[in-house]
């Protein structure tokens, strides 16, 4: 599925010829991140040809970022990364009167944004939502014993190595993204989950230095290895666990899926929409924006993927068993224990990043 998305619009788009680039709409978002109708709709509605490819990391956007060379008119950000990427100049400043469905987006959300984006000058939030552990219930429990009690192992599941080890045997894979990764770390630790302190990160390392042999892959598209019982723990969003459980349900599986955020150790992220300096389709793109904050789009894009849309006014048209499912729409009490992820420093960034690829190589 998250492979075969982006080729099948990508073709869409050659079809017309590469003369007809200026009608063409390029869009870099997340892999399984859009209402299963949402391009062919757009397309509809508007006559413009949308190229829609997968984006594998935020890593990989802020590389294209800086190049100045994205090749995209649209591009979907973590909010962690869009605040220094703003700093460094790589987006168009929005012109909001181009965007009349601004009046549905969450007022809340737009205040807890604007401490990262002054002004809510350069992005849209899309989505948001929590991070936590996708858990085959059936499979651990073969593993761990019948009666181990997941709740309270929490974080232990993923970094405890003594756990770790014995979950092996059934499969654990961790996002590719040491932006998420290393503040729930420290979170485990009792450190600032938002430390500025190098040593932090340093000691966050050794904790994962150690269940790296158990580490069956890293993986922001694991799914699908969940869903068909290939891994039965993974770090995962909150949106993604929602889709396990309902690819299980498709396919008829006897799994029990359950997705937990450890208590104190729970992160809150928002996926921006945002327009690159270097677009060239910048009047489509700003069609793309205002359309995705349609209701009845925003709506169905919650209702596909289980990510909470951060669209006001599409809230009473999702889906009730999705809306009322916790572990996709946290109470206010279980928000009340997780802490926002903040912007990350260059040079910590660069540390994290280091401290990564060190942890992946195994050295």
């Amino acid at each position: 599925m998250k492979a075969v998305i982006p080729m099948v619009i990508a073709a869409l788009a050659l079809g017309h010829g590469a003369a007809a680039s200026a009608n063409t709409l390029n869009v870099l978002n997340w892999s399984d991140y859009i209402g299963k109708d949402t391009i062919s709709s757009f397309q509809k509605s508007t006559g413009v040809t949308v190229r829609y490819d997968a984006l594998d990391s935020d890593d990989t956007l802020q590389a294209k970022l800086l190049s100045g060379h994205t090749g995209y008119d649209v591009v979907y950000p973590t909010l962690t990364y869009m605040t220094n990427q703003i700093e460094a100049g790589v987006y168009e400043k929005l012109d909001w009167s181009k965007i009349p469905n601004r009046v549905n987006l969450d007022p809340e959300l737009m205040k807890k944004i604007a401490k990262m984006d002054p002004g809510n000058r350069y992005g849209i939030p899309y989505a948001w939502g929590t991070e936590g552990i996708s858990i085959n219930l059936q499979q651990v429990g073969a593993v761990l014993g019948k009666d181990a009690d997941v709740n309270a192992m929490g974080w232990n599941l993923l970094f405890n190595p003594e756990v770790v080890s014995k979950l092996s045997k059934c499969g654990v894979s961790i996002v590719d993204s040491p932006a998420d990764v290393f503040p729930i770390v420290l979170a485990y630790m009792g450190r600032n989950p938002n430390s500025k302190n190098p040593g932090d990160y340093r000691d966050a390392y050794n904790v994962l230095k150690k269940i790296r042999p158990y580490v069956t892959q890293f993986s922001s598209t694991y799914i699908n290895d969940v869903a068909g019982g290939d891994v039965c723990v993974a770090y995962s969003w909150s949106g993604d666990a929602g889709m396990i459980k309902r690819r299980v349900r498709e396919a008829h599986r006897s799994f029990q899926i359950e997705y937990l955020v450890p208590k104190g150790g729970g992160a809150v992220w928002f996926t921006m929409m945002a327009i690159p300096k270097d677009a060239e389709n910048k009047d489509d793109a700003y069609k793309w924006l205002n359309f995705m904050l349609d209701p009845k789009v925003s709506a169905g894009f919650t209702n596909d993927t289980t990510y909470i849309t951060a669209d006001a006014a599409a809230r009473g048209m999702v889906d009730p068993a999705v809306a009322q499912d916790s572990s996709i729409y946290p109470t206010s009490d279980q928000l009340k224990s997780y802490f926002v992820l903040e912007p990350i420093d260059p040079d910590i960034r660069r540390t994290m990043n280091a401290l990564w690829l060190q942890f992946k190589a195994n050295r």
